[in-house]
């Protein structure tokens, strides 16, 4: 048996060269702090608080915490920084419409959205909300090195602006159209919220002059996935300078621009500056986080993302992130999710049904970034019946069964059992699995999640027609065929204790389950214990140890 320790190699290297830990696996930096690793900071959007939070919202939650969840165990030092979007014209109408006051109001629909990233498992290590003082402080700092550095300016500004969107749009992004009362109103072509014709005093962003850099910026393929890059290369070509504050007489709930009273911030510049202030901008330390390396947002709000926000950035002589990954939206039977409409789905609710673990597999294997996904209740139930329950859970609940596995133990592997009995679809299984974790780390790398989840699954599907083809279970009463039987069982077994591994950023609740149950150690959870030396015949996990106690079924069947 060979084993290799990872000494002086970093993780990286040694997945791309496939290198193996799998005996007796240590790390020297195992107790190295968090401060000296290399750092990696990722943002969602933070989420504006007109509304309860829907599968949307949790689809990008998820997304960043799956993402997160990966850097970690490539032992990154991560700040994965979430949020609530609070002021603005349509939460002070909101607010009013309902009579309530605009942080008591703003509260409870944060409280919401915490209340669902705890649900649903979401591991962030800072949470921001716009009203905080910290965030305040960073905002009127900002402004103030925008002032000075002479790109704001104060100007008139005619034009029209979706209160729904907190968005100034152009002509050309506008159209007439007749409400459901026959009235001809003005739309954006993009959301299709009513725009009104503003004409006010306000402060201006010189977004104008920053043609270049913007272009420069995109070049550097910061735009993911590509398919998005060409309306940032559009927009780039029609910039106009930015309206960046409203008459305090229209609205109040914002933050006053520093020296002018009679001044909102315009909401977008206050809710961009969120990923600063998180760093403990302006304040020492700061630095060491930007810039950015990912924010996570949706399509919608992407041109704020990759237009306004690299710019202010360059104007205040910061560096733009590193990246964008961009997402598309869920439909719901092919419709758009809209309340008059009356579709759209709560994550608290399918949560309850089909488990946290459940339903973020569901969002993660069936939301592709690049194009819109497609919700519907029994397309969950069929893919997690399948692919949690049929292909994952029985398989772990066979092999550890007492009928198969009375000792309850994880067996040893005997490579000459293996050589006499196995297959050429046994070989290739162990050959893929060699292969799985560098597989999958390059999917995780792209931020494809799911395609490293059709991988794994993949890789179950052959390691469950290996079991199946072998019959471990007429082979129990052969005592001349024990040696075979623990290796099927092993192959198994090892089988699931990677694919358990890799799931971690997924379902990490029940990819923790699968571990216990298979008796894994803690150095046997890592991502570094789940690459092998040269063939798995000559690096297995060699030792018998038992199993873990049972925590149950692991997917309940569910019923459509």
């Amino acid at each position: 048996m060979k084993c290799l320790c990872l000494s002086g190699i970093s993780l990286n290297n040694a997945i791309k060269r496939g290198l193996s830990t799998s005996c007796i696996w240590r790390k020297n930096n195992d107790s190295e702090p968090p401060e000296n690793r290399e750092k990696f900071f990722i943002t969602t959007p933070i989420f504006y608080v007109n509304a309860a939070p829907h599968i949307g919202h949790m689809y990008t939650a998820v997304l960043t915490d799956a993402i997160s969840r990966w850097k970690q165990m490539k032992r990154m030092n991560v700040k994965f920084a979430t949020g609530t979007d609070e002021h603005g014209m349509k939460i002070q109408k909101a607010a009013a419409a309902m009579r309530r006051n605009p942080l008591d109001y703003c509260t409870d629909i944060s409280n919401n959205f915490k209340e669902m990233f705890s649900t649903s498992n979401i591991s962030y290590t800072d949470f921001i909300r716009t009203t905080e003082e910290r965030h305040k402080a960073a905002v009127h700092h900002f402004w103030k090195i925008l002032f000075n550095n002479g790109h704001i300016y104060k100007g008139h500004y005619e034009g029209w602006y979706s209160v729904s969107d907190e968005a100034f749009l152009s002509n050309d992004a506008v159209e007439e159209t007749r409400d459901r009362h026959g009235k001809y109103v003005h739309i954006s072509k993009e959301s299709g919220h009513v725009v009104e014709w503003m004409k006010e005093e306000n402060y201006m962003f010189r977004l104008s002059c920053f043609t270049d850099q913007l272009r420069s910026w995109v070049d550097k393929n910061v735009i993911r996935p590509k398919v998005f890059e060409p309306a940032v290369r559009s927009w780039i070509t029609s910039l106009q300078d930015l309206s960046i504050s409203r008459e305090v007489s229209r609205l109040q709930w914002g933050i006053p621009v520093p020296g002018d009273n009679s001044q909102t911030i315009y909401v977008w510049l206050d809710a961009l500056l969120n990923y600063l202030s998180v760093t403990g901008y302006p304040n020492s330390g700061w630095e060491t986080w930007w810039p950015a390396d990912c924010h996570v947002v949706g399509k919608d709000i992407l041109k704020f993302h990759a237009i306004y926000w690299p710019a202010f950035l360059m104007a205040a002589g910061l560096e733009p992130p590193k990246m964008i990954l961009c997402h598309s939206h869920w439909m719901v039977n092919n419709k758009k999710m809209s309340k008059s409409i009356g579709n759209v789905v709560d994550p608290f609710d399918r949560m309850k049904k089909y488990s946290a673990d459940g339903f973020r597999y569901f969002l993660l294997k069936e939301g592709v970034p690049h194009s819109d996904g497609n919700y519907n209740d029994n397309k969950v139930v069929e893919m997690l019946n399948a692919e949690l329950c049929n292909t994952l859970g029985n398989l772990l609940s066979r092999c550890t069964g007492k009928a198969l596995n009375p000792q309850q133990v994880f067996p040893s592997f005997d490579p000459e059992a293996f050589e006499d009995c196995a297959t050429e679809e046994g070989r290739n299984l162990l050959k893929n699995l060699k292969d799985l974790p560098s597989v999958v780390h390059d999917h995780y790398d792209d931020y494809h999640i799911y395609k490293g989840l059709e991988a794994i699954v993949s890789q179950l599907h052959s390691t469950n027609a290996f079991f199946q083809h072998h019959k471990p279970w007429e082979l129990k009463t052969d005592k001349s065929k024990q040696k075979w039987l623990d290796t099927i069982l092993h192959v198994t077994m090892e089988n699931l204790r990677v694919c358990g591994v890799l799931l971690k950023p997924v379902i990490p609740d029940s990819s923790e389950k699968i571990l216990s149950k298979l008796g894994a150690r803690d150095y046997e959870r890592t991502l570094e214990s789940i690459m092998y030396v040269d063939d798995l015949q000559s690096s297995r996990i060699c030792d018998e140890r038992p199993l873990g106690v049972d925590s149950g079924l692991l997917f309940p069947r569910l019923k459509k």
